[in-house]
């Protein structure tokens, strides 16, 4: 997948450069973690899997009215790594 270029003064577009998904961005700056979406950056959440699960949850809804989504989550080299699909199982809360 693509790298990119992340700075925490910048939001992170909603759609990665030539993906036809529209995607939820999960990154960590400072030991908390954030979903970049739309130009908009949602969190704090204090767990990679809670900020997991919001932005799958988020996905899924807006899948359901017809946007192709993904969730992407970003290293700290700018690395991003799809980890869910709209049309993947909905992951269990557990």
């Amino acid at each position: 997948m693509s790298r990119l270029p992340l700075h925490d003064e910048t939001l992170t577009p909603a759609l990665l450069s030539g993906s036809p998904y529209t995607s939820y961005l999960v990154t960590c700056h400072q030991d908390a973690w954030f979903i970049k979406f739309d130009h908009e950056e949602y969190g704090p959440y204090q767990t990679k899997r809670e900020a997991m699960l919001f932005a799958i949850d988020a996905a899924q809804k807006l899948g359901e009215k017809g946007e192709q989504t993904q969730v992407v989550r970003v290293d700290v080299n700018g690395e991003a790594l799809s980890v869910w699909t709209f049309g993947d199982p909905y992951p269990s809360r557990q």
